[in-house]
């Protein structure tokens, strides 16, 4: 039966309510040193219902619907914390991620064969390490709240990942990298694994020997994956509307954005840092949230000024505003709270060449091996992986390890141009309690960074 045809049993008996059903199959295969461990299949779903009284009742069953109502409607009658949602609209659609080749139809040998080869790359070109591992996901989704709404969807998605290292001289370098698109099993075209492992390799090779990077200020010019944390870690979780008020203290942390900090300058006038749920075949693609609002890109910082919130309906209507369709879950039986998708900086009008022809002399931080970050999101580490010497606007030779330490608004101050390119990398970001692990997209084009200490 149709969640739709479930909402009687709370319809009339609570201020709000919603049931939302979700199943989740994943195909997952992984190579250890050429070794083959799995391949397995995991078959996951069920129903939440929440509804809301008093408080929120939240409930989860992987078989009984009608038991998780009675039992959420006793919860939200218990005294508790006021909950005030935002007023939203009423959203009817059904949608799907279109697949040219379907995941359903592709045989494990096919899978074995492909990973089997790609560890052969690894292999013939002395990688000593290797890790690596292919998903293949279908999440099917169906939402109806006691307001009208009613959302069907279906995400099918391919993610890869790989660990891996060499070792020379009594030393080692090590590097990951995490991949992933939704649509049909034709998306790997897309990730471009060959090259991709290839150039990994090749990256660790000339840096293994590198003499150790030079330190003191200086320009830097960072790549779309060294961009892309910096915007997934020092923008998009700090303007979490959660985080901001307190709720995830506890586990991830909390924000230095206030409530009040709307509107508030937070970096240079060529800062753009979006997040985008509607990006055709994007990791963290969605058309709808899963609360039923209708997404949209979402400016949080915009002309380097601290623009709008990620929100669900009870944050948004807590803080008297709309919900910018940021409720996520990462199964069924976790409740929606405020999350990212596709975290990037938007693309400027350079060239990589116009980005370093001015540079006397400075860092070219292509990729990163290693990050931190506080509590609040404010002070961080970046350091680099694969990097170079740029003098006289040239790039030179590789260093190893240049570490940026920079607080959040001295990082975004700094920026002074943001190269055309533009290019995105998978993650799955943790949050929430218990935990919640969700697809999502990180990146931009090259940034440039004017005077920043490196050490």
């Amino acid at each position: 039966m149709s969640v739709e045809d479930h909402i009687s049993l709370i319809d009339g008996k609570c201020r709000y309510g919603e049931i939302r059903y979700m199943r989740t199959e994943i195909l997952d295969i992984s190579l250890r040193n050429g070794v083959v461990i799995g391949p397995s299949k995991m078959v996951y779903g069920g129903w939440a219902v929440r509804t809301l009284n008093k408080t929120f009742g939240f409930v989860t069953s992987d078989s009984d619907v009608k038991k998780a109502c009675e039992s959420s409607l006793n919860l939200s009658n218990k005294q508790g914390k006021e909950v005030k949602l935002s007023e939203e609209e009423v959203n009817r659609d059904e949608w799907k991620v279109e697949e040219k080749k379907k995941l359903a139809d592709v045989g494990v040998e096919e899978l074995v064969d492909l990973m089997t080869h790609l560890d052969s790359i690894l292999a013939d070109m002395d990688v000593k390490v290797r890790m690596l591992n292919l998903k293949l996901k279908i999440t099917e989704k169906e939402y109806a709240n006691t307001e009208g709404s009613y959302i069907k969807g279906r995400i099918p998605a391919v993610e890869y990942f790989h660990y891996i290292g060499i070792m020379e001289n009594g030393k080692s370098e090590m590097s990951f990298i995490q991949l992933g698109r939704t649509g049909g099993y034709e998306q790997l075209d897309f990730l471009n694994l060959e090259d991709v492992l290839k150039e990994e390799a090749n990256a660790l090779k000339k840096v293994i020997n590198a003499p150790k990077a030079p330190t003191g200020k200086m320009d830097l010019v960072v790549g779309p994956e060294v961009a892309g944390i910096i915007a997934h870690e020092s923008c998009g979780h700090p303007m979490e509307a959660d985080r901001i008020m307190g709720r995830e203290a506890a586990q991830a942390g909390e924000s230095f954005v206030k409530v009040d900090m709307i509107g508030t300058r937070i970096g240079s006038e060529v800062v753009n840092v979006v997040d985008d749920p509607t990006i055709p075949n994007s990791f963290g693609y969605y058309l709808y949230d899963d609360e039923g609002v209708k997404a949209r890109r979402r400016y949080l910082y915009k002309e380097g000024i601290i623009n709008e919130f990620l929100h669900n309906r009870e944050s948004a209507g807590k803080m008297g505003v709309r919900s910018t369709a940021a409720a996520r879950s990462s199964l069924w039986n976790r409740e929606p709270i405020p999350r990212m998708s596709t975290t990037f900086f938007e693309p400027g009008d350079y060239s990589f060449e116009e980005l370093i022809e001015d540079v006397k002399y400075g860092i070219y931080m292509k990729t990163y091996t290693e990050w931190n970050i506080d509590d609040v999101r404010f002070n961080q580490k970046y350091t680099g992986r694969e990097s170079y010497i740029i003098e006289n606007g040239e790039i030179k030779d590789a260093v190893r390890w240049p570490v940026l330490e920079i607080t959040t608004k001295e990082l975004y101050s700094k920026i002074d141009a943001v190269g055309k390119d533009l290019q995105f990398y998978a993650g799955t970001c943790g949050k929430g309690d218990p935990m919640q692990g969700v697809d999502v997209w990180m990146g931009g084009p090259h940034l440039r960074l004017r005077e920043v200490y490196i050490g």
